[in-house]
């Protein structure tokens, strides 16, 4: 999470970091064609602009829920999570690419689970539970 945002801040604002933080990028279609025949998606979206909490907070508002995460189990590197911490931003409102969150049926999320952690661009998983 925030792997994109702080690498084109960085390469925006000359930032040198002690650790090489590059854009990951990727084509998602084929995960998501996996993912669509694996179980019920109830929510598929890009958390590109505004990052996962304005994806986030979209998804509540417009599904009349609260969502409520623990922050120590976010798939966030430390290198983003020093960067953001020295700039004084959160990971949770960076932008991201090559990423997706998805809200599944209960019942269907260890299957879909398993199809993304199949897919070879997969690297970071998060389950955040219900």
């Amino acid at each position: 999470m925030g792997d994109h945002g702080v690498a084109v801040l960085s390469a925006r604002e000359n930032l040198e970091f002690e650790t090489d933080l590059q854009s990951d990028v990727a084509p998602l279609n084929h995960l998501v064609e996996a993912m669509m025949g694996a179980g019920e998606i109830h929510v598929l979206r890009d958390p590109t602009r505004g990052g996962v909490a304005t994806t986030l907070n979209e998804i509540a508002s417009q599904s009349k829920v609260g969502i409520e995460l623990l922050e120590t189990t976010l798939p966030v590197k430390p290198q983003v999570r020093a960067a953001c911490e020295m700039l004084g931003f959160d990971p949770l409102n960076i932008a991201n690419e090559g990423k997706l969150l998805a809200i599944v049926k209960a019942e269907d999320a260890e299957k879909i689970l398993n199809v993304m952690k199949r897919r070879n661009m997969v690297k970071r998983l998060a389950s955040l539970g219900r």
